[in-house]
């Protein structure tokens, strides 16, 4: 299978374009980025992990996203020069400033935002057109639902409204869960596409039970795949939600279905693709992580290419993977809108003969807004508009959020937290969905709820011991670096505050961690019991939502003379270029 080198940068050229330009600009530019040579005869649009970003953002790249073992050096831990070297992306151009956080903050003010849903469906509707009605088709990979606050009051109504006009015609999940069983089945009663989800199954209990189930011979809660007539040819999408949902969410949210890769029942599935349905092409809608997937990928043969989520990597090239069955094609698209996915198909009988993938950042600036679109998207905030567009600060420095140990916006939350809660020590999840903030931009009560609104938001202090802080930090550091990416079941590393520790991320499990100190200076003591603060726990306690702990903090003005600053240092990783010597 040829892969084309020219086609996967094409977009690259903008720099071209944009070179002595203050600003993007609308007009003429737009068809020398978007405009791509029709090739093949399938299309497939892949978005993912847009978090519920409406209207365009800030999103700066990750500035640390280490590598180790095999994956140490390869994509998707590439960050910074690094990453521009290995896909050949010049450091002055837009795709430097949509693809990493190179010179972020300076980029920002001659790029402007990326993503939006009104620009999103502008270029959609342009690049279907371009390939004929009948021979494109679009998925999303999941976590379309979560991540504003208007997305967690309506619990994801309003982005099936969105998803619907958008048009999208296949999706799998993962937030979408942390609604309860009864708001994700009276979404989807709404949702025009098909929810897809080959790995979660009923438990015994539920089964017994007699519990609602898409195939009850098999178990399986939702349907596992379709199949999708393009350009004449048959192309199944398979769908992969988040495997391990009841392990970094409460169990409460799902508690009759049980999840996990799935790799024997993937693999009895695409055979009977294969086999039975005489399909031409599989690709897998992954909500894994990159790693997890080039581990599948290896493992499962007879798929074609997986477009992959979770992870919130942009990778502009697909990695090939080899396997007993020949080679399968792991991509991943991003998030919070900022990329679009295309996948060009030459499909012939019973296979894939050639195939051009690009990853087209969305420029805002470049994109006319799709009036309906922009016309719903008034429609579903004018509601809360009023309540949320409150300025509560005015930060003087860039906030973010992600990166595999720090991000400046959890050491705000973190310092709030022990600000208000009046604890030694903070703790806030490593999240990596939340929107960045440029320096003098004010924060409104809106922007809060973008880094905040989960649906198990109570904060909570509980006392815990020295020992019990390092385990914690050990297990998810554990999560993160395990060499076996089918043990990495989180997100990024725990943020905390109050407390500095030094990582050694390819040390044996239980000794990453050490060198913990308190603020003050003093050592952790394994044995003395501290006052922790925290949110999102996944155990029920109860206090009050973490956006109006950290509101009020923000209103204080308090965050302008206190000192930010996670305190890790980082040790054996010298010279990994999944760590950016500037960011």
């Amino acid at each position: 299978m040829a892969i084309r080198r020219r086609d996967f940068l094409k977009s690259a050229g903008l720099a071209v374009a944009s070179v002595g330009l203050p600003r993007l600009a609308r007009g003429a530019d737009t068809a020398s980025i978007y405009d791509i040579e029709r090739f093949g005869n399938a299309r497939i649009l892949h978005i993912t992990d847009t978090h519920a970003q409406l209207n365009p953002v800030f999103f700066r790249e990750p500035s640390v996203n280490i590598g180790i073992g095999e994956m140490a050096g390869r994509p998707p831990h590439l960050v910074g020069r690094a990453f521009l070297e290995r896909f050949g992306i010049r450091s002055d151009s837009a795709d430097a400033y949509a693809f990493t956080c190179f010179e972020f903050e300076k980029s920002a003010g001659r790029f402007g935002k990326l993503g939006g849903f009104a620009h999103l469906k502008t270029l959609v509707d342009r690049l279907r057109a371009d390939a004929g009605e009948k021979h494109s088709v679009l998925v999303d990979g999941g976590d379309l639902w979560q991540g504003t606050g208007l997305a967690n009051v309506m619990q994801g109504r309003d982005m099936v409204e969105v998803a619907n006009l958008l048009g999208i015609e296949a999706m799998t999940g993962h937030w979408e869960f942390t609604y309860g069983e009864q708001a994700l089945r009276d979404n989807l009663e709404r949702f025009k596409g098909e929810f897809l989800a080959q790995n979660v199954f009923l438990s015994e209990e539920a089964a017994f039970n007699d519990a609602p189930a898409f195939d009850k011979a098999s178990g399986r809660v939702f349907k596992p795949s379709i199949i999708k007539e393009l350009g004449g040819h048959r192309v199944a999408i398979v769908g992969q939600a988040f495997p391990y949902v009841p392990i970094a969410h409460p169990k409460r949210f799902t508690p009759d279905w049980t999840f996990g890769i799935r790799e024997e029942e993937l693999q009895k599935h695409v055979d009977a693709l294969r086999g039975t349905d005489k399909v031409d092409a599989v690709i897998l809608l992954s909500h894994n992580g990159m790693d997890v997937d080039l581990k599948l990928a290896s493992r499962v043969t007879g798929i074609d290419v997986i477009l992959g989520g979770h992870t919130h990597d942009a990778v502009p090239q697909p990695i090939p993977v080899k396997n007993a069955g020949g080679t399968t094609l792991v991509t991943n698209a991003g998030s919070n809108g900022k990329f679009l996915g295309v996948l060009d198909l030459a499909i012939g009988k019973g296979k894939v003969s050639d195939l051009h993938y690009h990853l087209l950042p969305v420029f805002s600036e470049l994109l006319k807004p799709d009036p309906g679109m922009a016309e719903l998207i008034g429609r579903l905030r004018a509601p809360h508009v009023t309540d949320w567009s409150e300025k509560i600060a005015t930060p003087d420095r860039l906030l973010y959020r992600r990166g595999n140990f720090s991000g400046p916006v959890d050491e705000l939350i973190c310092t709030a937290l022990r600000t208000e809660l009046d604890a030694e020590i903070a703790l806030s999840p490593g999240f990596r969905w939340g929107v960045t903030a440029l320096s003098g931009q004010a924060l409104t009560m809106e922007d809060l709820l973008a880094e905040t609104a989960i649906s198990y938001p109570e904060t909570y202090v509980q006392e815990m011991t020295g020992a019990q802080i390092k385990d914690v930090l050990e297990d998810i550091c554990d999560n993160l670096f395990n060499a076996d990416p089918y043990y990495q079941q989180g997100g990024d590393m725990v943020r905390a505050g109050g407390l500095s520790y030094t990582c050694t991320p390819d040390a044996a499990i239980g000794s990453r961690i050490s060198e913990l100190k308190l603020s003050s200076g003093a050592a952790l003591s394994a044995s003395h019991r501290y006052k922790v603060a925290g949110w999102a726990s996944i155990n029920g306690q109860q206090g009050a939502p973490v956006w109006d702990v950290v509101g009020k903090y923000l209103r204080s003005g308090r965050m302008f003379q206190e000192r930010l600053g996670s305190g890790v240092a980082l040790k054996g990783v010298e010279g990994n270029p999944g760590i950016a010597a500037k960011g």
